[in-house]
């Protein structure tokens, strides 16, 4: 498993989302706890359906289909991080998001300490059905390049 750059991460990815660790999440190894990035990464996606696709999870929802997280170093109490957002898929009534949590060390060292990708459904929210994902939601998604 190869550690993406995180300058180069920051660069290629607009959204950026600054995480504040807290101290409940820490755990007895003094890090973040490894089921606490979930909440970092939902925190993430939650801002970024909301800010750039201005979403209204109450007439369409999004809902995981899948999960998966790689763990590249131990996140500290006073570590910077930052999560990164982008769509890298775009699907029927699906779509990918891949999800970085990138930042510096205590000591000052760039690093990435975690990537995520996530697998989202839109729903209907009276039928709680799989739906087509919206045209303006699509066009959104869409990376700018």
């Amino acid at each position: 498993m190869t550690k993406p750059d995180p300058a180069e991460l920051q660069r290629e990815i607009e959204f950026s989302l600054p995480i504040q660790i807290k101290f409940s999440d820490i755990d007895g190894y003094l890090h973040v706890n490894n089921g606490v990035y979930f909440n970092y990464f939902e925190h993430a996606r939650a801002m970024f359906l909301y800010q750039v696709c201005d979403w209204d999870i109450m007439k369409i929802g999004s809902v995981v289909g899948r999960i998966e997280m790689d763990y590249f170093r131990p996140i500290h109490i006073d570590d910077m991080v930052r999560a990164l957002v982008k769509c890298s898929r775009i699907g029927n009534t699906s779509f990918d998001l891949e999800q970085y949590l990138v930042g510096e060390t205590q000591d000052g060292e760039p690093y990435t300490f975690a990537k995520s990708k996530c697998i989202l459904v839109s729903v209907d929210m009276k039928t709680i059905k799989p739906m087509p994902l919206p045209e303006n939601y699509r066009a959104k998604l869409q990376p700018k390049s």
